[in-house]
This record gives structure tokens, C-alpha cells and sequence, in this order.
């Protein structure tokens, strides 16, 4: 046997596996011993045999030697289609903002990027650089408690219904019609054990903000929370979120407040106008976008000791030490966690997005209010002026009409083109166009949610103008 051959794969012929941990025959054999399994597919015993799959997966053919997998990786990454390299429209949840280098350079510090879990002790800088980042964060939300980030605003939200279902002794959700399709699956999923039934109150086509008379249908003595987002998933800002709020104080509910944190700069915070809590993604608060985005999401409200305790999240804390004029930072309650309660915990959480927590600190850091002011400024504008481009195509409608933030649907169906083939023909072209909205809002007709930051370049704009113009004539 050669080198080569001496350390390929176990499957068939007992090889190993170069790749894989523990494939030599022996420690697999070592390790079922040691379970008292005859067999790895003993380990699936509890999964019923309908579900479980009677053949082995059509894969192609393991590529074994480093530098064959490397070359065929890189292969196919020659044909993947980056929105950094092209003129891209796409939004829904992760954006394309503009990211300083020092972002990079602090996020990549090794007291940061390799503490994954230590305490007060040895982790100094780390433990005061997430304190920095509540602080700043309770600063642009205008809140006083701010928790530790879970891993997507979808995991802050659904966490957020679970606390408010506690805090009221309630079972029901309210929420819009205009909601991330995905994030009301993950809500449905993850709050299904907490949560006795969500509700989805329509939003008016002509505005995209949510039809007030079917909320108060909704409502009702079993309601714990509204939950609603300014802006919307749609693009649109909430213009009546002060009425939502009223509403759902009226039954006795509470009202929770999904936000995009960098329109904060133009914006109310959720809290001025009387949100009980606040969740939203940190994604565009200095992180790049990575495989669909370098995800943080958040929970914040006021220092009200019921609602503390009831947040899944890690916290961090501040005091004084025996040193004058040194302070020292560390966990807040940790015994409310599911890290001492652990199956006896009423939510969970687990490895946190600690590390973009620290970046986002350093955005805001270095933007300050009116940095934050002149981004959120610039965005409308260049997103203005996108949709006023648009309008002037025949056939295209924009709206809502609502005012939008960074995001707005484009109706194509006047066009007698679909999404689908729009899209087509505008990436034939290095342009990646707007999200196809037509399968989840039938109601909207063949359209699709466009995205402008304040990196989308004029010149890009004006090629999609020029482009479409070609393509829908």
C-alpha cells in the first residue's frame, strides 16, 4: 500500500477517511464498543425506518488529495456570482453596507477572535468590549437593558414572543402579514411549545402599513404581544406604529418592535413611541456579507427588573473593584440562564454572536449620531431616486407608497414579464436583481423587494435603468 492509499476513506474497503475524525477502522470500532453498538446505523434506531433513507446518497465521487479538492473548489468559484462584484439589488435581511477597515482589524484582534468562553477573570477586554457594545446599542435604541446577541434577529424575535408569553400569562401572538416569510416559519417552529397560536393581521396594498381595524379584530384577552417592524420586511416605514402600540396596551398586551438599527439614524427608536421590547439584526453595523450574512441579532427594552429576568440571553455587567478608579466586567444573573438551569430552562441560548457584537460596537463607535444620520440620509436618497427612475419605465409600478427606508417593492406585472425572467435577463447582464416576492405575496403580483444602501454607486442605478428599459419594453 502506498502513502496515498494508506489514508484514504473507511467506506468501502474500511479506509480512511482524510477528511473525516475518528474514520480509522479501529477507532470506529473502538468507539461502537465502547456504546455497545454492533453497527454506526444502530445509532439511528429512534428515527423511524420511513423517514430514514434505504440507500446510500448519490454523491460523486470523494476528491481525496489536498491539492485535487483544492483545484476543484476553487473551480467552482469561479462561476459563483458575488454581490460584491456586481451591481446588486438584494436585500431581505442581509445588506451591503459599507464597512471601515477598522472593523476588520479590531474583529480580527486574537483576544477577541479566539475567546470563545471565558470569564471575567481572563477575558478582560472582552467582557468590557461587550459592556461597550450594550452601551452604545442602549444609546441609538434609547433603551436601558440590552442583551447579549443571540444569533439572527429571527432567534431574537422568536425568544422575545416566548418572554412576552411569560411576562403576561398569555398564549397568543399577533404579527403582520408582511413578515420574512422564513422568520414567521422560524417563529411558528421555535415558538411552537411556548406559544398557543399566531395570528397574522393583513397590510394595506396601497401603503404596505398593517390594516388597524383587522388588528383590533385580532386582539384579544389571550393576546400576549404584538410584534411588527419598522421599517417593514416590505421596505416601508410603519407611519401608525403609535396606534399599533396603543392597541395592543389596550387589551393588555405587550408590543414588541422589530428594527433595522442603521435607520435609527433618520428614525424614531421603537422605544419613543412606547414598545415594551425591541429585537432587530446587527448585520449592517459593520459586518461584510458572508454566506448570507454575518448574523446578530439583539433584544433590548427598559430596566425593569420582570422584564430582566426573563431574557434568555447572556448580560453583561459593570462594578467597581477594590482598586479606585478601576472597574471591573463580568456576567449579570447568569442563574436565569439555560447555562445553569439547563433542562429545567424556560428558553434557551448558546454560542452568542459575540464577535460581531464587538465590531458593531466599533461602527458605532467610529460613525457616531451624525455619522449614523448622514448613512441613514443617504440611503433614502439614493433609494428615492431609484424609485423615481423606476416609475418612468412603462408597465413598472413602485409601492406601496408608503415611504420607504432602503428597501421597496417593484411591481413588474404591468409588463406581462415575471420576476423570474426579469432577473434572468438582468444578471445576462452583471445585475443581480431584486428578491421574487411574486410566490410568497401572490396579493402583489409578479413582484420583487429591491435593495439601495448607501454603497449601491449612481452608475449601477442608472445601468439597472438602462438595462430594464431593454428588457421590458
Amino acid at each position: 500500500m502506498t502513502a496515498v492509499e494508506g489514508i484514504r476513506m473507511p467506506m468501502p474497503g474500511g479506509r480512511v477517511h482524510p477528511y473525516i475524525p475518528n474514520s480509522a477502522p479501529g477507532v470506529r470500532r473502538e468507539m461502537l464498543d465502547y456504546l455497545g453498538l454492533g453497527d454506526v446505523s444502530e445509532l439511528y434506531g429512534a428515527i423511524p425506518a420511513e423517514l430514514r433513507l434505504d440507500r446510500a446518497l448519490r454523491l460523486p465521487e470523494a476528491i481525496l488529495p489536498e491539492h485535487d479538492l483544492k483545484a476543484h473548489v476553487l473551480g467552482l468559484l469561479e462561476d459563483v456570482v458575488s454581490t460584491e462584484d456586481v451591481a446588486s439589488f438584494l436585500g431581505g435581511g442581509c445588506w451591503r453596507h459599507f464597512v471601515p477597515a477598522i472593523c476588520d482589524e479590531i474583529n480580527n484582534r486574537r483576544e477577541f477572535v479566539t475567546a470563545y468562553a471565558g470569564e471575567a477573570y481572563s477575558d478582560h477586554g472582552k467582557h468590557q468590549a461587550w459592556f461597550e457594545w450594550q452601551s452604545l446599542m442602549g444609546e441609538l435604541l434609547e433603551a436601558d437593558f440590552v442583551s447579549l446577541p443571540t444569533y439572527d434577529w429571527m432567534a431574537a424575535t422568536s425568544s422575545a414572543l416566548l418572554m412576552a408569553a411569560r411576562l403576561t400569562g398569555r398564549s397568543e401572538v399577533v404579527v403582520p402579514r408582511n413578515l420574512n416569510p422564513e422568520k414567521l416559519s422560524h417563529m411558528s417552529n421555535y415558538c411552537r411549545a411556548g406559544l398557543g397560536a399566531i395570528h397574522t393581521v393583513p397590510f394595506d396594498p396601497s401603503t404596505g402599513e398593517m390594516d388597524l381595524d383587522q388588528l383590533r379584530e385580532q386582539l384579544s384577552e389571550s393576546t400576549a404581544a404584538v410584534y411588527f417592524e419598522n421599517p417593514t420586511f416590505l421596505g416601508t416605514i410603519e407611519g401608525r406604529a403609535p396606534e399599533i402600540v396603543e392597541a395592543a396596551h389596550e387589551v393588555g398586551a405587550l408590543c414588541l418592535v422589530g428594527v433595522d438599527p442603521i435607520s435609527l439614524g433618520v428614525l424614531a427608536p421603537p422605544a419613543a413611541y412606547g414598545a415594551d421590547l425591541v429585537v432587530g439584526e446587527v448585520q449592517p453595523l459593520g459586518a461584510h456579507l458572508q454566506a448570507g450574512g454575518a448574523t446578530c441579532g439583539f433584544i433590548a427594552g427598559d430596566d425593569d427588573p420582570r422584564f430582566a429576568a426573563e431574557y434568555p440571553t447572556l448580560l453583561e455587567t459593570i462594578t467597581t473593584t477594590e482598586r479606585e478608579g478601576s472597574w471591573g466586567f463580568g456576567w449579570a444573573t447568569f442563574e436565569r440562564t439555560s447555562f445553569t438551569k439547563r433542562g429545567l430552562s424556560d428558553d434557551f441560548t448558546g454560542t452568542t454572536s459575540g464577535l460581531w457584537a464587538i465590531t458593531a460596537a466599533v461602527y458605532l463607535a467610529l460613525l457616531g449620531p451624525q455619522g449614523i444620520r448622514e448613512v441613514g440620509e443617504t440611503i433614502m436618497q439614493k433609494s428615492h431616486y431609484t424609485m423615481a427612475c423606476l416609475e418612468e419605465l412603462p408597465g413598472v409600478g413602485v409601492g406601496p407608497t408608503a415611504a420607504p427606508f432602503k428597501e421597496f417593492v417593484v411591481d413588474f406585472t404591468g409588463t406581462g414579464r415575471t420576476v423570474a425572467g426579469i432577473n434572468g435577463a438582468l444578471l445576462e447582464s452583471g445585475i443581480l436583481g431584486g428578491q421574487d416576492l411574486s410566490a410568497d405575496f401572490p396579493e402583489l403580483g409578479q413582484s420583487a423587494l429591491y435593495c439601495v444602501t448607501e454603497v449601491t454607486p449612481l452608475e449601477h442605478i442608472d445601468r439597472l435603468i438602462g438595462t430594464l428599459a431593454e428588457v421590458v419594453p
